[in-house]
């Protein structure tokens, strides 16, 4: 499968460090399936950065080789989804709150993290902010959290 990445600065290595905080399934490298996302990510960063150019890059991943590594992955907008979310969106520290190489699951865009935040306010309760994304149509993302996991990542 063909995975995409949206940046601002092309790189040939990819370095774990150089992650943010407070990510969907915490610190690590992320990809989508969707090329249009990460266009619009690499738009985002552009604008977030005001350097560099928009670069989608693309990598392959052999699924079968996930087998090997301690995978964690979330199918739909789930309770257990939301959970994992907001903890890993919670967590301020350069460390992961959880020891998965890989996970998999819907990214929490511009539209499910305004309803993240209004749970997180106390402004709705966690039934009302699994139903206001119910429908919400689901682009999946790839988190790679480990060195080992990195190595299944081909760039193209």
């Amino acid at each position: 499968m063909i995975l995409y990445h949206g940046t601002n600065t092309d790189f040939q290595q990819i370095r774990l460090n150089m992650s943010r905080v407070g990510k969907d399934f915490g610190f690590g490298f992320y990809l989508t399936t969707d090329k249009q996302v990460a266009t619009r990510q690499a738009e985002r960063k552009l604008l977030q950065y005001g350097t560099g150019a928009k670069v989608v890059q693309s990598y392959y991943l052999d699924e079968k080789k996930l087998n090997g590594l301690k995978v964690l992955r979330f199918d739909a907008y789930t309770e257990e989804w939301a959970d994992f979310i907001l903890l890993n969106r919670q967590n301020k520290e350069r460390r992961s709150l959880h020891d998965y190489d890989v996970v998999i699951g819907p990214i929490a865009d511009d539209t499910v993290g305004f309803q993240i935040r209004r749970y997180t306010e106390g402004i709705i309760t966690k039934s009302q902010f699994l139903e206001e994304i119910k429908y919400h149509q689901v682009t999946m993302q790839y988190f790679f959290g480990t060195e080992c996991a990195l190595t299944l990542l081909e760039r193209r």
